[in-house]
């Protein structure tokens, strides 16, 4: 993933109807992210810079984005630099990574100066510097001393140097016969790292993606580039070249089938086929912002509740040792016959045992076969004691058993509850999806409730679909939000579905006095497979029943429920609600 300089161009060309807007506000919202408030005749943007090594980019930005209290010392500098400056020009050098922000400022004097803010996005070497207008480094954002670098200083009054180049074509500008003989001449790499040597300014992905539409889908190398290769690659170059003249691209966001965010570029991307997805854009900037925005929320939301990830696996794996370690309990308990029987024979035999005997051998009188018996003997007791002794055993083993059956089904139960709060937890959307998690399992004692008179979140609502025939299917979001929908929610007549034997979400189909086709039923239940922790195989059983025959036994566990009368559909999740999600 990179913001290559073509996706740069592209973004420089929806910032310049800024220019001849003034700044507003300029603020720091975290150690390597400047976002500059800008007004233009036409409205109010945010410009959002990053340096950040992993996200940099430059982009207008719609989100929220919060203003510390104490603003840091370098966004001082630039509120003292370029406060009110009007923006003159964006300048972009070829398609290096680098876009130049000329603004027109008053300085201390009074004098009209030209202040640069030079936003270098080159991944782990971005920067933001703001020069003056002698080209010398007023400061920067990250400084660098000749102890980091040889080849390029950047501290205050040092003169500014861009970075190093690579003689390589520019492909919106180069000629064909350039092109083509760039690429015959390139040996010994893979065809997308041949292009990238090739041509500056784009990304892995696009060289990628140019290999593969002029090899149909066969994977190339700098070897296999005979003349009609060549050819065909140079052609892709020309037809990209031209969509992005014409204005014809093809913004996408590339993603996994679990929703994980992994490339972008502004022409369309097929090489992936199955393996990933693919959702359009409007623009370069909004490319970015939704790109970012959601990978960062993502990986906030991730963060935040890794807590609860533990807490579960470790709950789960704490509540499985003791359930098998019951188990192992109960096979030993199964032994108790034999103990009553060797008290029951010793009973007989009394009068032939004496103390002091370490075992007696008489005859089983269960046996139908009238076998012989040894029954080992403590010899500091009498015969008396000895078959107390066997009958306490006895007693102790037969009620261990009936305890141990009440509670390895309680631990059963509770490792079904706990995977499926992590299942609930593993598909939350937002922070208060996992608030209400957080309250749920302090309601069933598995974490402290949060100290002081803290709102209980509020309960978002469950989601909502329409099935092809018209009919609302709802999903809870949660074991709580199941049992409300199922016991609540759901009218008698209604259509009720979840995965079998897997964890998941309940599935209400609104019946509304109609009969429920089979299409809707279909739906329904690729939505409940797509909603539960099957949602990436292939075939997943989905029971589905009228909602009459859903009980919830009294006591028991939140979405925990019982059911007849079901039927059983196998399906395969529907993948358009999980990328919608």
């Amino acid at each position: 993933m990179a913001l290559d300089g073509a996706f740069l161009l592209a973004v420089k060309q929806e910032l310049e109807p800024l220019v001849n807007g003034r700044i507003e506000k300029i603020y720091q919202p975290s150690k390597e992210e400047i976002v500059l408030g800008m007004r233009t005749r036409t409205g109010s943007f945010k410009v959002l810079i990053s340096a950040n090594a992993a996200s940099a980019r430059i982009h207008i930005t719609n989100q929220q984005i919060e203003n510390p209290k104490v603003p840091p010392m370098f966004c001082m500098l630039l509120r003292k630099r370029l406060g009110s400056g009007k923006l003159i020009s964006v300048r972009q050098d070829g398609l290096e990574r680098i876009l130049f922000l000329d603004f027109e400022t008053v300085n201390e004097l009074g004098d009209v100066v030209t202040v640069t803010l030079a936003c270098e996005i080159m991944g782990k070497h971005s920067n933001l510097i703001v020069i003056d207008g002698n080209g010398r480094i007023i400061d920067s954002l990250k400084r660098t001393d000749d102890a980091m670098s040889r080849e390029r200083l950047i501290l205050p009054n040092v003169t500014y140097t861009a970075p190093p180049r690579e003689e390589r074509l520019n492909f919106l500008i180069a000629d064909e016969s350039d092109m083509s003989d760039r690429i015959s001449a390139c040996t010994g790499k893979s065809g997308a790292k041949c292009l990238i040597s090739v041509f500056e300014g784009i990304s892995p992905v696009l060289a990628r993606e140019w290999i593969f539409r002029a090899s149909r889908g066969n994977d190339l190398t700098s070897e296999n580039f005979d003349r009609e290769t060549v050819s065909r690659i140079v052609n892709e170059i020309i037809g990209t070249r031209n969509r992005f003249f014409e204005g014809n691209r093809k913004y996408t966001i590339i993603s996994d089938n679990d929703g994980n965010l992994k490339d972008f570029c502004f022409d369309e991307i097929n090489q992936y086929g199955s393996l990933m997805k693919t959702s359009p854009c409007t623009s370069a900037c909004e490319t970015l912002d939704r790109f970012y925005s959601e990978r960062d929320r993502t990986a906030r939301m991730k963060q935040r509740y890794q807590d609860l990830f533990k807490l579960l696996g470790n709950t789960y794996d704490r509540i499985l040792r003791r359930t098998e370690n019951q188990k192992m309990e109960l096979s030993e308990s199964e032994k108790r016959e034999e103990l009553k029987l060797c008290g029951d024979l010793i009973s007989a035999n009394m009068y032939a045992m004496s103390k002091g005997m370490k075992e007696f051998t008489c005859v089983n009188f269960y046996d139908e076969n009238g076998g012989e018996i040894t029954i080992p003997l403590d010899p500091m007791l009498t015969p008396s004691q000895n078959m107390q002794k066997y009958y306490s055993g006895y007693r102790k083993a037969d009620n261990a058993q009936k305890r141990l059956k009440v509670l390895i089904e309680k631990g059963e139960e509770e490792l079904l509850y706990i995977a499926s709060v992590s299942d609930a937890l593993s598909r939350a959307v937002t922070e208060n999806d996992v608030n209400e998690l957080r309250a749920e399992l302090a309601e069933q004692g598995y974490i402290r409730a949060q100290k002081g008179k803290q709102k209980p979140p509020k309960p978002a609502p469950p989601l909502e679909f329409i099935s092809p025939d018209g009919f609302t299917v709802l999903v809870g979001r949660n074991n709580k939000q199941n049992d409300i929908l199922t016991t609540k929610t759901a009218e008698k007549t209604d259509i009720w579905l979840h995965t079998k034997d897997i964890t998941g979400s309940h599935v209400i189909i609104r019946a509304e006095g109609r009969e429920v086709p089979d299409e809707t039923i279909l739906y329904a239940a690729r939505l409940a497979a797509a909603h539960s922790s099957a949602k990436n195989s292939a075939q997943v059983p989905v029971d589905y029943v009228t909602a009459k025959f859903v009980k919830k036994p009294s006591g028991a566990k939140p979405g925990m429920v019982i059911f007849t009368n079901n039927r059983t559909l196998y399906v395969k999740p529907l993948e358009a609600e999980i990328n919608q999600l």
